[in-house]
């Protein structure tokens, strides 16, 4: 798969992907240092267990680079303690700088949540965090879903850019 060019002084605004989906009680908001032990076994459960390894390094950046879709459950109107916040489902992630610099991904939201407007929302806070600090362009490293990406946010194709930069996996001596 080829990887895509994003230039992220052209993107568009945020705030509608994410009026878009409060509706649902979807929130996006970065992720927090030790969840990573919730988030990862979730992404390798349901993505790829590569993927996992390398946002343990997104969470622990600074600023944070991996940003969760989380659904929010109602409160329980019996609640005594002001400390037992509802649970919040993780439903969907997006990093950056994770593998490269300057790089988007990866990205995922669980099968039930598709078609929501999730994506959409993770991958402009996503990218509308590297441009606050000061990215011009952002690389979508092994796009998939191309026409996706070119819809939402204009990203185009870099020519000759397969493998890119993921060149065959390290292996130890036996």
């Amino acid at each position: 798969m080829s990887d895509m060019l994003v230039k992220l002084y052209d993107l568009p605004p945020l705030q509608p992907a994410l009026d878009a989906i409060a509706p649902l009680r979807i929130h996006i908001r970065p992720a927090r240092v030790g969840e990573e032990h919730q988030i990862m076994p979730w992404i390798a459960q349901h993505f790829d267990e590569s993927w996992a390894h390398g946002v343990v390094y997104a969470i622990h950046r600074s600023p944070c680079s991996l940003f969760i879709a989380i659904e929010k459950q109602p409160p329980d109107p019996e609640r005594v303690d002001p400390y037992e916040l509802p649970p919040e489902k993780l439903v969907g992630f997006a990093c950056y700088d994770a593998s490269n610099r300057g790089m988007f991904g990866p990205m995922g939201v669980h099968p039930r949540y598709e078609d929501r407007g999730i994506g959409t929302a993770l991958l402009l806070t996503t990218l509308h965090a590297m441009w606050n600090e000061n990215y011009a362009y952002a690389v979508i490293g092994w796009a998939g879903p191309v026409d996706w990406y070119a819809k939402r946010v204009g990203a185009t194709l870099i020519p000759n850019s397969e493998p890119g930069p993921f060149r065959g996996r390290l292996v130890g001596t036996q």
